[in-house]
């Protein structure tokens, strides 16, 4: 696979989590993914849409112009609607901006937040003492982020708040900065769940999840 962030980005993240972590007393753990499922559906509905383009102009042309149909047309006309309508299905394939015009809204959010739940149970981020583990994910074919808080933050953390980080996390990663959208999260995660008791005093807590970013292809 190849890398998504350079060796600079990941030691320049690593070194925010633990100064973010060493404040709040938070477990973070951050992660980018390339997709979180492959949308199986998505050639099946542009080539619908491209058969149905084709079909509506042979239609027009059918209209305005005055001929016997003969089998040689016919079968030009179902080629031409075969044909745009697979041109349709491989443009999603190559071209990423034009597949995601036929995803919901509904369906990229359902599908980012179960990869995201999914991580989070395989990377056992909820075995911290205090149940302090959080997770923030980058999925990038959909340009979703989802915040998910074990139990020992919700309390620090509202929904209302994480909402609020992934809106200011959402531009520079819109603009595929991706290390800007991550170091930006991790200052406003710092703000919102404040310095923590121990980072008051100065103890250093126990790094109890490895600072390390999650790279993977996804689905």
């Amino acid at each position: 696979m190849k890398e998504i962030l350079s060796d600079y980005d990941h030691s320049h993240l690593d070194k925010r989590i633990a100064e973010v972590e060493k404040r709040t007393s938070a477990q973070i753990v951050l992660a980018v993914i390339e997709r979180s499922d492959s949308y199986a559906e998505l050639p099946w509905k542009a080539f619908a849409l491209g058969a149905s383009i084709a079909g509506l102009l042979i239609f027009i042309i059918d209209l305005t112009i005055s001929y016997w149909i003969s089998h040689v047309v016919m079968l030009i006309a179902v080629a031409a609607m075969l044909s745009a309508g697979a041109f349709f299905a491989i443009l999603t394939v190559l071209v990423p901006l034009f597949a995601k015009l036929f995803l919901s809204t509904y369906r990229v959010e359902t599908e980012v937040r179960q990869y995201a739940e999914s991580l989070f149970l395989d990377k056992e981020l909820f075995a911290t003492s205090r149940r302090t583990g959080i997770l923030i994910l980058v999925s990038l074919f959909e340009k979703q982020i989802i915040i998910l808080p074990d139990k020992g933050l919700t309390s620090r953390l509202s929904k209302d708040a994480m909402r609020e980080i992934i809106s200011k996390m959402t531009m520079p990663l819109k603009q595929n900065d991706i290390t800007r959208a991550m170091e930006i999260g991790l200052e406003q995660l710092s703000e919102v769940l404040g310095t923590s008791d121990a980072g008051k005093s100065g103890e250093a807590s126990t790094n109890e999840l490895p600072n390390n970013i999650i790279e993977e292809e996804g689905v």
